[in-house]
């Protein structure tokens, strides 16, 4: 039988853990053979021929570009699944590789690790420099308590946009959700905030923000049982999820942060943006190691809740 469009969209957990397996051990790869790289090198040719005036023309045209090429790597991703599913060996291995670099935990935890080894060295502009492969923000004049809440945040938040959201749409649309959903998270990151790409990353981020509604809410979740299997304050993570969830600017960053910060008990705040959680505790180096390994714990149950997802996939679809 002719392989079928539908064979594409089908998860496989042998695929993911084989994924999960490169991942830990290697890491990222080189972006000279990083699709993502590759996506966001695309993005960038064309959004050097973006009209500089105009502010229907700008949004339109980031429309084109968020919807356009997110959708022509997906569509790639399924088109070399097809090619090759008359070898299945093969089929394996390219699933693999392209699966691999739609989540990035062990990049997560290398950034997050070297923040507090400069902190704990005394190396100021040295962690601040590294909060930058984390987050966005301006981190120049952040001092030291600021720079562990903000990688912090950056570990919360990113346990959602790196791993759960991609194993997400992996499950409902294959390789070629999670890559679909890898590129419009990229863009966003690239052009989705105010300032000089206010109207041209609209699309970007508003798009983002849709298709991180469910896996933001559902990594809080994940992180509350995490922190409640490893000791930590469950009971005021929920509350303080339920209070302080809805502050950040995005719909959907301050759930995931506003959990954790409950779970360990501190204040995680953006000057001028927004303060989550209670100063119970001060923002300590061993934060960051608190964080982290509810993080791990978190994407452990995250790829149970995988593996059952895709095995129930698999019994209701055949």
């Amino acid at each position: 039988m002719a392989p079928s469009f539908s064979t594409a969209l089908a998860p496989s957990f042998a695929v993911f853990a084989v994924a999960l397996v490169l991942d830990v051990l290697c890491g990222e790869p080189p972006n000279v053979i990083h699709p993502v790289a590759w996506l966001g090198n695309t993005a960038s040719f064309l959004l050097r021929l973006a009209p500089r005036t105009g502010v229907v023309s700008q949004f339109l045209f980031g429309m084109f570009v968020t919807i356009v090429v997110p959708a022509s790597f997906a569509m790639a991703s399924a088109g070399l699944l097809l090619a090759t599913a008359r070898w299945p060996l093969l089929e394996f291995a390219a699933a693999t590789v392209l699966l691999k670099p739609m989540f990035a935990l062990r990049a997560l935890g290398r950034a997050a690790a070297q923040v507090r080894d400069a902190l704990a060295a005394g190396q100021i502009s040295q962690a601040r420099q590294h909060v930058r492969s984390l987050c966005s923000r301006d981190a120049s004049t952040l001092d030291a308590p600021l720079l562990v809440a903000g990688t912090v945040e950056s570990l919360a938040e990113n346990t959602s946009d790196s791993l759960v959201a991609p194993l997400f749409y992996y499950v409902l649309f294959g390789l070629p959700g999670a890559v679909f959903y890898r590129g419009v998270n990229t863009l966003d990151a690239m052009i989705g905030y105010h300032g000089r790409y206010e109207y041209l990353g609209k699309a970007a981020a508003r798009l983002d923000d849709v298709l991180n509604l469910i896996p933001a809410r559902l990594t809080a979740g994940l992180l509350l049982v995490a922190g409640w299997f490893s000791g930590k304050d469950a009971l005021r993570g929920w509350r303080v999820l339920w209070r302080d969830g809805g502050r950040t600017e995005s719909p959907n960053a301050g759930r995931p942060m506003a959990a954790m910060a409950g779970l360990l008990s501190v204040e995680l705040e953006k000057k001028g943006s927004y303060r989550l959680g209670d100063p119970v505790v001060g923002h300590e180096i061993a934060t960051i190691d608190a964080a982290w390994c509810v993080v791990k714990l978190c994407s452990a149950l995250a790829v149970a809740l995988l593996a059952a997802a895709i095995g129930a996939r698999h019994a209701y679809l055949g």
